[in-house]
């Protein structure tokens, strides 16, 4: 008779979701220790879909950041705003405050948050930035806050020539005072700017570990391209961003209790389509620290 932990390894079921990118992986149980083989099976399925959608897992915090581990140290946000007060690790995409009530859209940590409705990629401001996401569901929005994600390796593979011409070898700046400047959000501290200034990072970047080239940007944290005047930068950002965004290269995850998502931030961008602000979206992402610099294609 097989154990549990080989039972769990031999239930793994991957069914895609879309043509582009994402797929639904099931027999993977998040309260129990992963064995390596399911652990080995995540990381290929991983590879191949670049977003997993991991269906009824009903975690506590810490458990989260205990599976968070089995793909790389879990990265700590270096502000205490939308940080959780009890789990370091966890990141609160929520508009509820710590004791549960509802924030107003016009509370510095919603206009803050109202960055993730411009497509992204997480921690992109960082010199290191992130390896990937887990975003755990635990209350959802039946009202919108759909999450999108494109195949930044399909969007690159396809781009215009005439984009791609502007892309090669040019790198584009990510500031993460976008945030502040263009949404409003709370100033952030002098040791907070310190800890987190500008980088300049490649348009077009290799994945270290499937070794294909992918589109880079990240249009929320995204301010000047090298050799451009702001004129320029921004068209082309907008030009970029409007091609990745074509429904092609798209997937949209509609959100059900207890889905946890785990993205590739190295190949994709995403986005969270807006919600009734009065009702309750909680939700606890850690975020795969970088574990290298971008590599340049």
């Amino acid at each position: 008779m097989a154990s549990a932990s080989q039972a769990q390894t031999a239930d793994l079921q991957i069914r895609k979701l879309h043509p582009a990118l994402g797929a639904e992986v099931r027999g993977v149980d998040f309260n129990r220790p992963l064995p390596e083989t399911t652990v080995t099976a995540i990381k290929q399925a991983w590879a191949d879909h670049l977003v997993l959608v991991f269906p009824d897992q009903h975690v506590t915090d810490e458990q989260h950041v205990a599976v968070t581990r089995y793909f790389g140290e879990p990265e700590v946000f270096h502000q205490d705003i939308i940080k959780s007060k009890r789990v370091r690790e966890i990141f609160r995409v929520a508009n509820t405050d710590d004791d549960g009530k509802i924030m107003p859209p016009s509370h510095p940590t919603m206009r803050q948050l109202s960055g993730a409705q411009k497509w992204h990629t997480d921690s992109s401001y960082r010199e290191r930035p992130a390896v990937g996401s887990l975003l755990h569901g635990i209350e959802v929005s039946r009202t919108g806050g759909i999450t999108c994600f494109t195949n930044m390796y399909a969007v690159y593979e396809a781009l215009p020539e005439r984009l791609k011409a502007k892309v090669q070898g040019r790198r584009a700046r990510h500031d993460f005072g976008m945030l502040s400047r263009e949404l409003g959000a709370r100033q952030p501290t002098e040791a907070e700017r310190k800890a987190m200034p500008a980088v300049w990072q490649p348009m077009v970047r290799i994945h270290p570990v499937t070794g294909r080239k992918s589109l880079f940007i990240s249009p929320t944290y995204n301010d000047a391209v090298e050799g451009m005047d702001d004129t320029e930068a921004v068209a082309l950002i907008r030009d970029l961003t409007e091609f990745a965004e074509r429904k092609q290269f798209v997937y949209e995850h509609r959100w059900e209790t207890d889905d946890i998502l785990m993205w590739d931030n190295r190949c994709t961008m995403h986005y969270v389509t807006p919600y009734d602000p009065t009702e309750r979206r909680v939700m606890h992402r850690t975020t795969i620290a970088g574990d290298a610099e971008v590599m340049a294609a």
